[in-house]
């Protein structure tokens, strides 16, 4: 824990939402009343919802406790593809302030929608995200969260705007100009994806700048899984607070749940405004509490797109809340079920990899995954390439490679070849970072 954190205290209750405050039993009276509306609505309004519910053979009057929701059937990112671009909309199009839409680099886009509600609610969250990550009404605020269609650098510029702080919207890419602004405006704070952070700190470094030296003295980073291991890397190069802050589109965006800087333990969920549940991503059984599985969130006050069970793929587990103790947190995700590697039947994610290359002091956090299948050969080969710290010899390097290969088979169980590559050979993140390759042969296509 930096000396910063060392000095934080929870926040005073008069500076906290109302709902901060609420007991285990207030919130879950809140949610099902909330809940109760929202499945009707969604019923009413969104014609896939009817054929759903009515297929699985539910109405919204059968939810009668906050159990009952298991009875109701999921939503997916495949729902809203077949209904691109509005058809998930429960309001007319005259009431939708705002549209949002993911990349849609594998397949059609999922586009979101907004009412000026909407949009009030999500920055009030983000908001009172950035707030329990030690951010404060007049600090300078450098977002370089990417703006447009992606929700991110919106979300968190208005976020910031409703806490009452001063917005820098860099967005994302130019990372010398980033250096250099952060240098000329001295904000407070920095609101990034994890790797990207990891991009200006190298820059800095190679600009001749000690990150230690820059005025920012918290970070809220998301948009992408990021372990223990990596806050500890970024915090002592850069001598700040970094805090996780967690969204995703089809739900709202960036401040779904914020982790608080007094206990950095994972990120509270605004629960009066969405019912988590982990599921078993196999059998779709409903987890307990403390129990790993893939997070489902139900939506309990959005207008324009209400989302009933939505699979995340984020793979976590909900435990009791800390410095919020009404509302549960979420614990790092490790993964996404849709982005676990399987090798020669071994789950294996690149958080895992990161997590144990950071213990490793001759190793930095740069590296990728490869996935190849030699020809001739029935077995996928999984290769980490992995950039040195600065100033390490090869011999160490080399040492430190065989070290990681070891690490990974007693860890997790699979073998997988680690080549040490050139200092700055590896992409950076100018946003989110892609970590795996896959260059396994493609099965030829059929008519």
């Amino acid at each position: 824990m930096t000396s910063t954190a060392l000095k934080a205290t929870a926040a005073h209750p008069s500076t906290l939402d109302p709902e901060e405050t609420f007991s285990r039993e207030r919130i879950e009276e809140l949610q099902l009343e909330r809940l109760r509306h929202t499945v009707a609505y969604a019923y009413e309004n969104v014609d896939l919802y009817r054929r759903k519910f009515d297929g699985a053979g539910v109405h919204p009057t059968d939810l009668r406790e906050l159990g009952d929701l298991a009875k109701f059937p999921y939503t997916t990112k495949e729902d809203l593809r077949q209904t691109y671009p509005f058809g998930m909309f429960a309001v007319p199009q005259n009431q939708v302030a705002r549209i949002h839409a993911s990349s849609g680099t594998t397949g059609r886009p999922t586009v979101v929608g907004y009412t000026a509600g909407d949009i009030d609610r999500w920055a009030t969250l983000v908001a009172r995200s950035l707030r329990a990550s030690g951010v404060k009404a007049g600090d300078k605020v450098h977002n370089a969260y990417g703006y447009g269609l992606f929700t991110g650098g919106l979300g968190a510029h208005y976020g910031a705007d409703k806490l009452g702080c001063t917005v820098i919207p860099i967005s994302g890419g130019q990372t010398e100009r980033q250096v250099q602004l952060i240098q000329d405006f001295e904000p407070d704070a920095i609101l990034s994806t994890p790797t990207y952070l990891l991009t200006i700190l190298d820059a800095m470094v190679a600009a001749g700048i000690d990150p230690r030296s820059t005025s920012l003295k918290t970070a809220v980073l998301g948009a992408e899984p990021w372990t223990q291991e990596m806050r500890q890397e970024l915090e002592q190069r850069m001598g700040f607070d970094a805090c996780d802050i967690y969204g995703l589109s089809e739900v709202m965006g960036p401040g779904v749940a914020g982790e608080c800087v007094e206990t950095k333990d994972g990120s509270h969920i605004w629960e009066d405004h969405f019912r988590p549940e982990i599921i078993d991503p196999f059998t779709d059984r409903v987890m307990d509490d403390c129990e790993h599985g893939e997070l489902v969130f139900t939506s309990l006050t959005k207008e324009a797109l209400p989302i009933i069970r939505y699979r995340t793929h984020d793979l976590t587990r909900l435990l009791p809340g800390t410095a919020r103790p009404g509302m549960r947190r979420m614990d790092r995700i490790t993964g996404r079920s849709d982005d676990m590697i399987i090798l020669r039947g071994v789950n294996l994610f690149p958080t895992q990899i990161e997590e144990i290359a950071l213990r490793i002091p001759a190793l930095s956090p740069h590296f990728q995954l490869e996935l190849t299948r030699p020809e001739g050969q029935r077995m996928d080969r999984l290769t980490v390439k992995i950039e040195p710290r600065e100033g390490v010899s090869a011999h160490d390097a080399e040492q430190a490679a065989s070290r990681l290969s070891e690490q990974i088979k007693i860890h997790i169980g699979s073998s997988c070849a680690v080549t040490v590559v050139e200092s700055g050979s590896l992409a950076r993140s100018s946003g989110k970072l892609r970590r795996i390759y896959d260059l396994r042969p493609k099965p030829p296509q059929t008519d």
